[in-house]
């Protein structure tokens, strides 16, 4: 039975675990920073939407081809490679999986850039209306695209060093990010008085900015590892074969949550203005405890039980990740006490201050109090995921996401209309909740 004594493999566990939660901490606080800024800068208001929405685009894609879906197919992949076959075969297969992934977000960038106003037409129709709004996200969003190709490159160094046990550039990384748009922030305020709109510019290009000091900071950090990884021509070798295998079913999964984070983005630009804003600000809070806690147990998870499964240790991997979700329930436990009782008094002390009224803090109180209905499913994911991913089994989590992402859409346009953007909030609440059960009920009955 698992334990929270901190002894043997548990305290180097929890060590692996610190050092991603310290950075990813460091990397909150940077970026309950930015927030501050950008609250008091531009407010909640339509202008603040259309610079969250310039954000969440990218991000969006990031989601989908760099971050969830990526890790859970090459993590397993690249730990397999390198137990078996040593480091220089492993280096390979991530030089051709680079190689390949660069090519696609060229074309992906370059296609942004051109078809900008068409892509925004898609995801907030509800912005046509307004044509001087319409024209500020476009050109926001031309300026914050890039940092996807930036950011995609350093997923899959971050994977690598992940995978060799190296936490700490990837988990700071984050940092930069809430650095540079900061500092771009700071300087637009040296610009002429009354021109509203020079502060969501400096962020998008912050944002941009972004993308390049992180990827500095990852090559970087291959070098004291002793690791060259350098992009090579695609070529269908046994690991990359093995990797796309698993990417797809990843990727389907993937893309079935960013269609409920596109339907978020679509309903709350159709509410009343600042709902897009509203909805950024509580979410900020609910990030905090997934990236320490759910992001870090994810991140030093997944490559240990890759490990074991590769070298056949079944009990030590479910011993592994027994651990994780009992230390994952004792962490979340106090965010989601605070976060239903106190909501108003978090984002009052967070950022009511400049542009951010009462009316505002109202908004994102409620909504972060619906958000953290669901916060203990969400962290709890994060650990029971990794097992599916670590046995190479990327379908079944798939085919769970389906069912509850299709709970949660469905949820959002029952409940947007009556409760407004804290209903977009609880509808996810509610889909992380059936997502949850159910990847629980198929790991139980794997186990017997």
């Amino acid at each position: 039975m698992a334990t929270l004594r901190p002894g043997g493999a548990a305290a180097l566990f929890l060590r692996r675990v610190g050092t991603v939660s310290g950075f990813t901490m460091l990397s909150r606080v940077t970026g309950f920073l930015r927030d501050v800024v950008l609250a008091w800068v531009i407010g909640a208001g339509p202008i603040a939407d259309a610079f969250f929405i310039a954000l969440r685009i990218p991000n969006h894609f990031r989601a989908l081809f760099a971050e969830g879906a990526f890790n859970a197919a090459f993590v397993p992949t690249y730990a397999g490679t390198l137990e078996r076959e040593g480091e220089a075969r492993a280096l390979a297969f991530a030089g051709r999986v680079l190689g390949a992934l660069i090519a696609v977000q060229v074309v992906i960038l370059i296609a942004a850039e051109i078809w900008a106003r068409g892509l925004l037409g898609l995801i907030t129709p509800g912005f046509e209306g307004d044509p001087v709004l319409g024209d500020l996200t476009t050109s926001l969003t031309r300026i914050t695209f890039p940092y996807l190709l930036c950011v995609t490159v350093v997923t899959v160094y971050g994977a690598v060093l992940n995978a060799h046990h190296r936490y700490a550039a990837a988990a700071g990384a984050p940092v930069l990010f809430n650095i540079a748009i900061v500092a771009c922030v700071a300087l637009t305020l040296l610009a002429p008085a009354g021109h509203p709109w020079f502060a969501p510019h400096g962020a998008a290009i912050g944002v941009a900015l972004a993308g390049v000091t992180e990827l500095a900071l990852l090559v970087w950090a291959m070098r004291p590892a002793g690791l060259v990884l350098v992009p090579l021509r695609p070529a269908l070798s046994g690991e990359v074969t093995t990797f796309l295998k698993r990417l797809g079913p990843a990727t389907i999964g993937s893309g079935a949550a960013q269609i409920a984070m596109f339907v978020d983005t679509i309903l709350a630009a159709a509410l009343p203005k600042g709902a897009v804003s509203g909805m950024y600000y509580a979410d900020r809070l609910y990030q905090l405890p997934i990236g320490v806690i759910a992001i870090a147990v994810g991140t030093v998870l997944l490559p240990e039980l890759s490990r074991r499964f590769a070298a056949g240790d079944d009990v030590g991997a479910r011993r592994a990740q027994r651990r994780a979700i009992l230390w994952s329930i004792v962490l979340t436990a106090p965010f989601v006490v605070a976060f239903l009782a106190i909501p108003d008094l978090l984002v009052r002390l967070a950022f009511a201050r400049g542009a951010f009224d009462q009316v505002a803090v109202a908004r994102a109180a409620v909504t972060l109090q619906a958000y953290a209905v669901g916060l203990m499913a969400i962290v709890l994911m994060r650990s029971v995921v990794p097992g599916f991913h670590a046995r190479g089994d990327t379908r079944t989590p798939m085919w769970i996401a389906f069912v509850g992402i299709g709970v949660n859409v469905v949820l959002k346009f029952i409940l947007s209309d009556t409760y407004d953007v804290a209903g977009l909030a609880f509808a996810t609440s509610i889909g992380a909740w059936v997502n949850l059960v159910l990847l629980m009920i198929v790991d139980r009955l794997r186990a017997r």
